[in-house]
């Protein structure tokens, strides 16, 4: 995907201003790839818990692994998403994984993510997550992180008041943060309601180059809009799970030269990289989880096409991974073949 020019954001030289954003269950090594190559400029890994790491938990380490291009200088970044309730357990389970990224090979992430945005109890109960808003915890997690020598990026969330949303990203950036993300909905909102853009505005136009976005970016006009608003990034999160292909039609919107099989996709095209995307899912994470990734993504690859729905409902069915397979390569023999 060839692109007009690149951009600097976040301390980082990126193809594009479009983000695949940390989503947990889903932005495994096999996720990122697929969106990689739909024109995400970058992804983030799942929310890794610094405590599991310090705690030698096997599945935790295991999230920590990329694949061959996902490397600044391959073009593929990733930002090593990570949550705490404390600095020490922040940088601590931080200098675990760069450790352990080491051991692994020359691939290395691009920068360090923290979460403070997520507003789930299981996490803001550890003070972690949008629990850290507005604490001197906070300012204290991001200094430890930046004496490791790698970007730090935060990513938060509107808090009630727009002028203490203000200060908290001023805390943040004067701690040393690379980039903030402001999603639009406060911690009590978890994800209802609509994502406020007002606070976004107001903290890109504050801190310009230091802002990224997240919050309802469904449409192309959503992309449009953050990125007028000044900020240097847009994360899509659930907008990418229920149109994958708003990436390409974005990057296309904003003046990219984009292949006509990722704008206007077949059919055929659709379920070839579902089907990719499920055996590369296979290798890497096993069957149940690719099962669980494909049918998180089946719905938003196939919406509005004749007999989508169909499609859907025997998705849902499916027990395993090679029924589901088997369903699409039906679909693909009775629709193309």
């Amino acid at each position: 995907m060839n692109a007009t020019e690149k951009i600097e954001a976040g301390g980082l030289r990126l193809d594009n201003a479009l983000w695949l954003a940390p989503l947990a269950g889903v932005t495994t090594p096999p996720v990122r790839e697929f969106f990689a190559a739909l024109g995400a400029g970058l992804t983030h890994t799942e929310m890794i818990s610094c405590m599991g790491l310090l705690r030698d938990n096997r599945k935790t380490e295991g999230m920590l692994r990329l694949l061959p291009g996902e490397d600044s200088k391959c073009g593929n970044p990733v930002v090593l998403q990570l949550f705490a309730g404390d600095a020490d357990t922040m940088a601590r389970g931080a200098e675990m994984a760069l450790a352990a990224n080491a051991r692994c090979g020359p691939l290395r992430f691009a920068a360090l993510g923290v979460n403070m945005a997520c507003p789930m109890p299981k996490v803001t109960k550890r003070g972690a997550g949008a629990a850290l808003m507005g604490t001197e915890t906070a300012f204290a997690m991001v200094r430890g992180l930046k004496r490791l020598g790698l970007l730090v990026w935060v990513k938060t969330r509107r808090m009630p008041d727009d002028r203490e949303t203000l200060r908290f990203v001023e805390g943040l950036v004067e701690a040393g943060a690379d980039n903030v993300c402001v999603h639009g909905r406060t911690a009590a909102q978890r994800y209802e309601g609509r994502a406020d853009r007002v606070a976004t505005a107001a903290a890109a136009e504050r801190f310009p180059g230091k802002i990224s976005a997240s919050g309802d970016v469904y449409t192309v006009e959503d992309v449009k809009e953050y990125l007028n608003m000044g900020c240097v990034g847009v994360m899509l999160a659930r907008g990418a799970l229920a149109n994958p292909y708003l990436f390409p039609l974005a990057l296309r919107a904003l003046g990219y030269r984009v292949p006509e099989d990722l704008t206007a996709p077949a059919r055929g095209e659709r379920i070839r990289r579902l089907l990719s995307l499920g055996e590369r899912a296979r290798r890497i994470c096993g069957p149940k989880t690719a099962l669980v990734l494909l049918k998180r993504l089946m719905a938003g690859m196939f919406k509005g096409m004749p007999g989508a729905s169909e499609l859907r409902r025997g998705v849902g069915l499916a027990s395993n991974l090679e029924e589901l397979e088997k369903l699409l390569r039906l679909d693909f023999t009775e629709n193309i073949g």
